[in-house]
């Protein structure tokens, strides 16, 4: 599995509201510096009452070429909506779990522990909601 393997899975199976930055790991830890700094900030706003706006690039027109995505509109600004970082931890021949952490206890987490990278465990522990990709989902324990 890669990543955009993920990305067209996690659009079917996604029943959970909100914005969302997928993180792929095959690792044993993820860096707290694979949220890019805008991403961070972007998540933030959209999260908070101030908002964020963000204008969904327009697709280049070549003429005679029908592979073109309609986009669904313009632009949006969104505030007050939940914003997760999702992240994968990937093994071969084992259950994929899927770990929705809100934001604040995503920049928390990186801010306050001794750590560079969150570990499948760690994510385990803060995520708001857990996904089991090969059965069905079930609720972590509240943060």
């Amino acid at each position: 599995m890669k990543e955009k393997d993920f990305q067209s899975e996690f659009g079917k199976r996604n029943t959970i509201f909100g914005v969302f930055e997928l993180k792929f790991c095959k690792g044993k830890s993820l860096p707290f510096s694979c949220l890019a700094d805008h991403q961070e900030a972007a998540l933030l706003a959209v999260n908070s009452h101030e908002g964020h706006y963000h204008k969904i690039t327009d697709q280049p027109f070549i003429p005679g070429m029908t592979f073109q995505r309609k986009k669904p509109f313009d632009c949006f600004r969104l505030r007050d909506t939940c914003a997760y970082v999702v992240v994968m931890w990937w093994h071969s021949r084992r259950a994929k779990a899927v770990y929705y952490i809100p934001i604040e206890v995503w920049v928390n987490s990186k801010n306050l522990g001794n750590r560079k990278s969150i570990t499948e465990a760690m994510a385990a522990n803060i995520a708001y909601f857990v996904d089991d990709y090969m059965g069905k989902g079930k609720k972590a324990p509240s943060v």
